[in-house]
């Protein structure tokens, strides 16, 4: 860091983090796109860029670009994700105000300010919602089905949940725990906090864009979804959930066993060999196994209880 920086500069008010990876086209205008509307916010600023470990010219192009004391360059070893690239943003940022945008989506930076006014209105957690959408067809479908299956189970209403560009506070985020592909879901995991998630238009560039066309995507994006209702509903209380569905498994298939039962000992027939005998043994093994798997938890929940906060405190007075 440049020791002759003022107090002011070394603490800037916002940072804006910018998760790079093989995006030497842009990445130029991009930097130049960023402080430029930064600087509209009146705002004293940084903008730090993230390299993800690119093997094109990206990282060359952005140490170029750091001759402006306002723009700072950290380069990953390999290529972590922008889960990590988020989190190493926001380990060497100064500013207490943050701002994070993935180059993979290509929004237009020019948004941020709104996105600023927006937190300065009341917000403490501003969502850009690519609008409109100018991504593949298929991109688009996928996206909306995620989004809709997202906030059905969440119980919150937004648009573009993984827009790839939002505007919040440190101190949001210290509260909103968070790893792997689950800051995807950041707005949701902020809104079970008890803060206030806004959205705002922002324009999607054009240009090329990665096409999701792997079933392994769609797995994993529908297993992090229930990931996060289960941490938001159910993290301290695992036997509500895990405890009902094998309850329910359990007393489908002893129903099961009885009817067989009562039909054996009535001789109306053998039930030998029958795939229903199968499927009543299967379901009672399964609810057992599943609430056991409850009452675990609810052990390791007991016994780590004390540093587990589920309240989130905004104000104290006197």
């Amino acid at each position: 860091m440049d020791k002759s920086r003022s107090p002011r500069e070394k603490r800037p008010q916002a940072s804006v983090i910018v998760a790079a990876y093989n995006i030497d086209e842009g990445v130029s205008e991009l930097a130049d796109t960023v402080v430029t509307a930064m600087s509209g916010t009146g705002r004293s600023f940084e903008v730090l860029f993230i390299d993800d470990g690119s093997t094109d010219r990206t990282f060359e192009t952005l140490k170029e670009k750091s001759t402006d004391s306002r723009i700072r360059v950290i380069r990953m070893r390999s290529t972590f994700g922008e889960a990590a690239a988020l989190e190493a943003g926001l380990k060497y940022s100064l500013g207490e105000e943050v701002a994070f945008i993935s180059g993979r989506v290509r929004v237009a930076p020019e948004g941020l300010p709104v996105l600023f006014n927006a937190l300065d209105s009341g917000g403490d957690f501003i969502v850009g919602w690519r609008y409109p959408r100018r991504d593949s067809l298929l991109n688009r479908i996928i996206s909306r089905m995620f989004n809709s299956m997202a906030c059905r189970l969440s119980r919150i209403r937004l648009h573009d949940i993984n827009s790839g560009i939002f505007v919040t506070r440190k101190s949001v985020l210290s509260k909103v725990s968070f790893y792997g592909d689950l800051y995807n879901f950041l707005p949701v995991l902020a809104a079970q906090q008890g803060y206030k998630v806004r959205e705002v238009k922002v324009e999607q560039l054009h240009g090329m864009f990665r096409k999701s066309k792997y079933p392994k995507e769609y797995v994993q994006r529908i297993l992090d979804i229930i990931t996060v209702f289960f941490l938001s509903r159910y993290s301290k209380k695992p036997i509500h959930f895990l405890g009902f569905l094998g309850t329910f498994l359990f007393l489908v298939g002893l129903a099961i066993e009885l009817y067989l039962f009562v039909y054996r000992i009535l001789l109306i027939g053998p039930i030998a060999g029958r795939p229903l005998l199968i499927l009543g043994a299967l379901l009672l093994v399964i609810g057992i196994q599943m609430i056991s798997i409850g009452l675990l938890g609810e052990m390791v929940i007991f016994t780590h209880a004390g540093e587990i906060e589920e309240y989130n405190i905004e104000e104290i007075i006197n």
